[in-house]
């Protein structure tokens, strides 16, 4: 085939590559972000929406998703035969939709405060990480909960965009960060949003079934990179990575477990709701150096899933 037909997927994996290089040098945007702005007219037209319904909910999240996706997919085909033009609006929607270095960061701002031993100022911090109460956590709660959740947001922050840029490119990147943010905007259980919320959450457990499995297992490669073992990883993600409440967050805590070799679960309080999250891993407890080695890992992982959906790409603009 002619390169000129080539171009969609090469053009794909420049601007893939360039937006992931783009969330490193500079993470997120702290104004005018534009997944903020997506919040707030998603907020918007839940407000106009909203019903106590699974079918509401359901109508919501089809609008809500659809038209981005829509707008994606024109902006795709417009740029078809204009590879630059393609690349660079790639790379900008890369960059939008990925939040690993803003993760990292928050991570290295917890850990320094813990370092300091200034617990308030890491109560403080930890909503910008995880919704869980911070008003009772001692430093070893904040140190699981910061490696928790750095260990999730890694599949949905940095592997999950790139999976689906990957797989349908500029609709796929757009399309997975709508259906995230809807999660987190509704699909968490409560009187409000019980019923309302339950396509939006189940989409994203959908959208997230392959790109936590590929966090797990790009986290056993990774693991000599924090000092751990790829064989512990690998075990512990086996046994482990089922028992999570999650269908697709214990995969990646429990490989990221075993990676660091510390055993992660237990009580969790959300907004005065207990869940008591069984066990994973087999080690001891994390501490405030294993929050700055689960953000190493967190990077590593990002990495080699860059790398994953470049390379897939790529392939697919050879093919052609």
């Amino acid at each position: 085939m002619s390169g000129r037909r080539a171009a969609g997927p090469i053009a794909d994996a420049v601007g893939v590559l360039a937006g992931f290089l783009l969330d490193r040098a500079v993470g997120d945007s702290r104004r005018w972000h534009p997944v903020a702005g997506f919040g707030r007219a998603a907020g918007a037209l839940e407000r106009r929406v909203y019903a106590d319904s699974r079918a509401a909910g359901a109508r919501f999240a089809a609008v809500a998703v659809g038209a981005p996706v829509a707008v994606a997919a024109v902006a795709a085909y417009a740029t078809r035969r204009r590879p630059v033009a393609r690349a660079a609006l790639v790379a900008a929607t890369t960059w939008a939709v990925l939040g690993g270095e803003s993760l990292r960061r928050e991570a290295g701002v917890m850990a320094g405060a813990l370092e300091r031993d200034d617990l308030p100022a890491a109560r403080r911090r930890l909503p910008h990480l995880c919704g869980r109460d911070p008003a009772g956590l001692d430093a070893a709660g904040l140190a699981r909960a910061t490696v928790e959740s750095v260990a999730e947001n890694t599949s949905d922050a940095v592997v999950a965009p790139l999976v689906w840029g990957a797989l349908a490119g500029l609709p796929g990147l757009v399309g997975y960060r709508a259906v995230n943010t809807l999660d987190a905007m509704v699909g968490h259980r409560g009187p409000r949003y019980g019923r309302f919320g339950t396509a939006s959450a189940r989409a994203d457990d959908a959208a997230n079934l392959l790109p936590s499995r590929l966090t797990a297992a790009l986290t056993v490669v990774a693991a000599p990179g924090v000092a751990g073992s790829p064989a512990a990883a690998a075990r512990v993600w086996r046994r482990d990575g089922h028992r999570h409440p999650s269908p697709n967050s214990g995969h990646c805590e429990a490989a990221a477990a075993g990676a660091l070799g510390v055993r992660l679960g237990g009580r969790n309080v959300y907004d005065g709701r207990v869940e008591e999250r069984p066990t994973l891993g087999d080690g001891p407890p994390p501490g405030v150096a294993d929050i700055r080695r689960a953000a190493r890992l967190s990077g590593l992982v990002g990495a080699g899933a860059a790398a994953v959906a470049v390379a897939a790409l790529l392939a697919r603009g050879w093919r052609r």
